[in-house]
């Protein structure tokens, strides 16, 4: 992805950088060549050179780019687990996963960690974005994932003969789950994405079933790890979760129904969560109009009272958190993303400063890219988000892409008005 050339100046607006430390008020943001030189107030920033580009904050707020920690770039208008896999051919379905990272980009998410994907389309996504190809986040890929059979991602009847062989990757026990893993390291994955349990929407895999044993979860573990590759899982049930940490993962997602001892151990390994709430409270209020059943509604309920109380406790007691989940379904579609953050800071009790960093600083730390973005620092790259306005005070501001003045990367004004 290229970088710009020369200097910029961000100035005229407040600065909140990510780090933890206080928001500054009358600050500025010096960039040189795609990095970030200065980021603080702007009575002590150094001059800024003849002919720099500046862009006017219109005392609004700087930040960094957010971070999408649970992107799923292939869905499209889900309304039921088929559309997964057989709504569309792969070479629409690509259309669509490039069309979804244009649109995360210009809402605000410069970086994005795929948490599943059909085929292999998010591994080329990436070269592409990367390449200037098209726009996009920066993105760690994921690939197909995996799942015991029978388990809640082997929803086509056998009498079909369909598979699942394009959204996912069928174990059944460690020797399999290697070569699953083995495939996806070939085919240039950087997260290798399970289903430890179930969830709510299957009838046979629910949110307090396993999908996966312990000694599968090990081999993919081991195996990936070999292979210098990351695991996550899709965990609601406490069993699931801790069968996940115990075997090593390095994030977990949703977290669902943690335990004390299982708390204890995700603050130990200091492993990261991604709670992704909204979708609970889309398929609530919307799941009637979808045709949801309501065994399905009552399973969803229950699922974000526990998941609220989950990330509630593990924020609490000093757990990292990542933002983002399950967009592109009929009831969440893709450039709703920032509606996650209005939710936790609205309803689930995070002040905005601690939703914020987790959508930025924890999320980069997920994606793996820490030391290059996530907060604005010199050395970093140039992934800023400007917005009129102080979504410290209003965190809804971010669901409003009218009004962002920029989103950059590395520098490169790439959405916003001055696009």
């Amino acid at each position: 992805m290229k970088k710009a050339k020369g200097w910029t100046v961000v100035r005229n607006g407040s600065l909140f950088d990510g780090t933890g430390a206080a928001p500054v008020a009358q600050a500025a943001l010096h960039i040189k060549d795609g990095l970030i030189q200065y980021a603080g107030p702007a009575a002590q920033a150094p001059a800024a050179p003849p002919g720099a580009t500046v862009i006017d904050a219109q005392k609004g707020t700087i930040l960094p780019g957010l971070v999408e920690a649970h992107f799923h770039a292939t869905y499209f208008n889900v309304a039921e687990l088929a559309d997964l896999d057989i709504k569309y051919p792969v070479e629409y379905v690509t259309l669509l996963a490039a069309a979804n990272a244009k649109l995360a980009l210009e809402c605000g998410y410069t970086a994005a960690r795929s948490c599943g994907s059909l085929h292999n389309i998010d591994v080329w996504l990436k070269k592409a974005i990367e390449n200037d190809l098209c726009p996009g986040p920066r993105l760690a890929a994921a690939g197909r994932e995996i799942c015991g059979s029978g388990g809640l991602m082997d929803w086509n009847p056998d009498y079909l003969k369909l598979g699942m062989e394009g959204l996912i990757l069928l174990v059944n026990g460690p020797v399999e789950t290697r070569a699953a893993v083995r495939k996806l390291a070939k085919d240039g994955v950087e997260w290798v994405k399970t289903y430890p349990s179930g969830d709510a929407a299957s009838p046979h895999a629910d949110h307090h079933s396993l999908c996966m044993t312990r000694e599968e979860l090990d081999a993919a573990v081991a195996e990936a790890h070999n292979y210098k590759l990351k695991v996550t899982g899709h965990c609601r049930a406490t069993q699931g979760i801790k069968n996940a940490l115990l075997a090593g993962f390095d994030a977990i997602e949703h977290a669902t129904f943690i335990d004390d001892e299982t708390l204890d151990l995700l603050l130990k390994r200091n492993v990261p969560v991604v709670p992704a709430l909204y979708f609970e409270k889309a398929s609530i209020e919307r799941g009637k109009e979808f045709g949801m059943p309501q065994w399905v509604i009552d399973g969803h309920k229950e699922t974000l009272e526990g998941g609220a109380e989950s990330a509630r406790r593990i924020l609490k007691a000093g757990g990292r958190l990542g933002m983002g989940g399950d967009y592109g379904f009929a009831w969440t579609p893709h450039g709703d993303y920032a509606k996650e953050l209005t939710f936790f800071v609205k309803e689930i009790g995070f002040s905005t400063a601690d939703t914020l960093r987790c959508a930025t600083k924890t999320g980069a730390e997920i994606l793996g890219r820490d030391q290059e973005v996530g907060t604005l620092q010199p050395g970093k790259l140039a992934d800023v988000l400007v917005v009129d306005g102080d979504p410290l005070h209003d965190i809804k501001i971010l669901e409003d892409r009218s009004r962002f003045i920029a989103v950059l990367q590395g520098g490169v004004v790439k959405a916003g008005r001055l696009a």
